[in-house]
């Protein structure tokens, strides 16, 4: 920590002072040609005065320069570069607006990619990884169907939660540590499928930014990432679709324009439909008294949206999500089932009060909820617990010049909480009974930020986020600081370091690692405190070999306060007194982060390793002692690797490796017998929790995209290998007894290892006409 402190001193000694020769403002947007939508984090440079800055959300572009003659470029990834001659002579701000081809060559294609190089280093934000629905479509994929987040997991710092799960444990942070925001709107639980899939369809989202520190002032409420996903807001020039057919599901996407210019629309649904084949199976077996009948499963979700221009000052959209996992089990009087997902619904209103000042307004509700249903013989119970909030928020983009962009803005939210709400009942209402408790709370937050280019070496981001919460009479307030600063070298090296401080004033309560849908969402209040942690991060970033190549290096520090257990033995579920169950801790991790990646050439792709350790420490937990936490994992590898073999033809191929997840075991086991003549009860004893690690994970996934020539639109044929050499690593471990010979007496205690995927091949048939 010492010496991360040290280098972060001299980076500032290293700064030089303000620059005060006569500067200019340049702003406008960059578009796609095709169909008008603002291209986000596009590059906008200028190569002689070394000064560059990428697009916002609403495409828009910023930058301050001396006066004179200067080459403008916005160059972004699959697309063309656009260049524009100026002349800077002073006065008031130039506007220079760009529209972007798609790129139709390769040439062309690998000058984009190229440039995506610099735009990340030209970036003042640290610790951000982005993802384009394209990139991801490239690579292999579990049962072929793409996940965005998965991919995500490829990169450093970022790691899944083991077997299938798509849960993202971001630099010792747990899943429920991670903000998603789709169009700026709450998604509570991202994952389908048992945590396998997210929720995210791929043909409806436009790209997903992944923050792992240097959070942005605007960002609040969790402790360990920000996953912002912006969906397509549809094709304004013609009607097009799109879609998949794979070997469990099918998407499809429908977008374009219902008044040219001014009202346009997006629509995209998806569905498995594993379960129309099991229930014929399930009916082909009727009658069979030794068949065990297979669950029903399946999930769908729909994504929507509508955008209006009113006038060239003011639009509204209206987007929503529904999306909803099911799953069923009948068979001679037993029922289980169980149920759970998110409704989304956001109004957003853009209005540009001049060239300078921007406003996006937006109201919305998010909902998350799950029901288990559960009936034997005459009895049934239902289990409930959901989460659903109500917000209002507005953010102001304010180009001051003279280097100076500000973003200010506030947010409130009412939360209402349903926890562990059950019912039980008989057919003959003999018996009736009910319990489970409501909660509400109402958080806030006011901040303000500036993205200041101080010289064409130096520029910085600093911001303060005032956050609140009040929940049963309770208050709470709390500054959160923010700053990143960025010393660019040359054309090809810079500098970055970052300092955050984080609020998390609702909280995850699930009794499984996993990702699994028994999750309880709770306030803090009187006798829960929030969750606080700080982060500081450095790193280098340098492009060499002509621009093919990036290799980055990241170490970071983080801590946390008030992190939450339970004690051991805890019911989380019919529980009226929850609280007396948690115990309070602290956590913190540290690591180091490399990165390199090859953009040009027929063969690219990316290597990430990192080294890191991750540790929680709680009085009335391993006898008070630190303890590393379940995903605390020492190395982690990711090797991706893309060849175009021809124009039609692209293999893949991804391999990661990472350390196994920590976990206890017990050390030994004594037996009891309370009442003679009764089998003995066997108990086990444990002592250091997570003091064991399951075997090392690893696995290699090929893929292939083969280009085909449909008579009108784009078509491919997509072909993956998921775990292609058949590693089977584990999902979990039991412990079996042994009996004797004449299986009476325990002779002993077996470790058994559940693996959950074999080798499983894929093909996707996608289209877009």
């Amino acid at each position: 920590m010492r010496t991360l402190y040290t280098l972060f001193v001299l980076l500032l000694l290293m700064v030089p002072m303000p620059s005060w020769a006569q500067k200019q403002v340049v702003q406008g947007y960059v578009r796609a040609a095709t169909n008008g939508e603002p291209l986000i984090g596009a590059t906008v440079s200028v190569a002689e005065a070394a000064a560059g800055t990428i697009t916002n959300e609403k495409g828009f572009y910023t930058l301050s320069l001396p006066e004179g003659k200067h080459t403008l470029q916005a160059t972004y990834v699959g697309y063309t570069t656009d260049t524009r001659n100026i002349n800077l002579k002073g006065g008031n701000p130039e506007s220079i607006n760009f529209t972007l081809e798609p790129a139709s060559n390769e040439l062309k294609v690998v000058e984009i990619e190229a440039s995506s190089l610099r735009q990340r280093l030209n970036d003042t934000r640290m610790s951000v990884e982005s993802l384009s629905s394209r990139e991801a479509s490239l690579l292999p994929a579990l049962f072929g169907e793409v996940d965005l987040v998965k991919t995500m997991q490829l990169k450093p710092g970022i790691q899944s939660g083991g077997e299938g799960s798509s849960g993202l444990y971001v630099r010792g942070g747990g899943p429920d540590q991670n903000l998603v925001l789709l169009d700026g709107a709450m998604i509570y639980n991202p994952s389908h499928l048992f945590g396998f899939f997210s929720v995210f369809n791929p043909d409806a989202v436009k790209s997903v930014e992944l923050y792992k520190g240097g959070f942005p002032a605007q960002f609040g409420g969790r402790l360990s990432s920000v996953v912002d996903v912006s969906m397509h807001k549809g094709n304004n020039e013609r009607i097009s679709t799109k879609g998949g057919i794979g070997l469990i599901s099918s998407r499809l996407t429908v977008d374009g324009p219902i008044v040219k210019d001014k009202l346009n629309f997006s629509v995209s649904g998806r569905r498995t439909y594993a379960d129309i084949f099991t229930r014929q199976i399930n009916r082909l077996n009727e009658g069979n008294k030794d068949y065990n009948p297979i669950p029903d499963y399946y999930f769908y979700d729909l994504n929507g949206n509508v955008s209006y221009k009113l006038n060239k000052k003011d639009e509204l959209t209206l987007g929503g999500y529904y999306g909803r996992d099911l799953f069923g089990f009948n068979d001679s009087g037993f029922s289980f089932g169980f149920d759970w997902g998110n409704t989304m619904g956001n109004l957003n209103w853009r209005h540009k009060f001049n060239d300078n000042l921007y406003a996006s307004t937006s109201l919305g509700y998010t909902g998350y909820k799950y029901n288990i249903n559960n009936k034997i013989d005459i009895f049934s119970f239902t289990l409930t617990s959901a989460v659903e909030d109500y917000t209002l928020k507005t953010d102001f983009d304010w180009f001051l010049g003279k280097g100076h962009s500000l973003k200010f803005g506030a947010q409130a939210t009412h939360h209402n909480f349903t926890v562990g709400r059950l019912n039980f009942e008989s057919e003959d209402s003999t018996l009736n009974y009910g319990t489970g408790n409501s909660y509400s709370g109402s958080e806030f937050g006011l901040y303000v930020s500036d993205d200041y280019v101080i010289s064409p070496m130096v520029s910085l981001n600093y911001g303060l986020r005032l956050s609140g919460f009040n929940s049963a009479g309770k208050n709470y307030a709390a500054l959160e600081p923010r700053a990143s600063v960025k010393y660019t070298f040359n054309e090809s090296t810079a500098l970055k370091a970052s300092y955050a401080s984080m609020m998390q004033y609702v909280h995850l309560l699930t009794n499984s690692g996993a990702s699994l849908p028994t999750d309880i969402w709770y306030p803090s209040n009187r006798g829960v405190k929030p969750q606080r942690s700080q982060q500081a991060a450095l790193g280098l970033s340098h492009i060499f070999g002509r621009g093919k190549y990036l290799i980055s290096n990241e170490v970071y520090y983080k801590w946390m306060q008030n992190q939450i257990d339970f004690r051991d033995g805890a019911n989380l579920f019919v529980n009226d007194s929850l609280e007396n169950d948690f115990l309070f801790g602290k956590g913190y991790s540290y690591g180091n982060e490399i990165y390199l990646e090859k953009v040009r050439g027929k063969t690219t792709g990316w290597l990430g390793y990192t080294l890191s350790w991750t540790w929680r420490q709680f009085d009335g937990i391993n006898g008070g002692r630190r303890f590393p936490a379940r995903y605390d994992r020492r190395h982690d590898v990711s090797l991706v690797v893309m060849h175009k073999l021809n124009k039609r033809l692209t293999l893949t191929g991804a391999f990661v490796y990472g350390t196994g997840n920590a976990y206890s075991v017990p050390v030994a086991r004594f037996a009891f017998q309370d009442v003679e003549g009764k089998s003995a009860s066997v108990v086990p004893i444990y002592e250091d929790r997570n003091a064991y690690r399951l075997e090392a994970y690893h696995r290699l996934d090929l893929g292939a995209v083969l280009k085909l020539k449909p008579k009108r639109g784009e078509a491919d044929l997509t072909f993956s290998v998921y775990n292609a050499y058949n590693r089977r690593n584990p999902y979990f471990v039991y412990f079996e007894q042994q009996k004797d010979i004449h299986d009476e007496e325990t002779i002993g205690f077996q470790a058994k290892q559940v693996s959950l995927f074999p080798v499983i091949p894929s093909v996707t048939y996608n289209f877009r006409f």
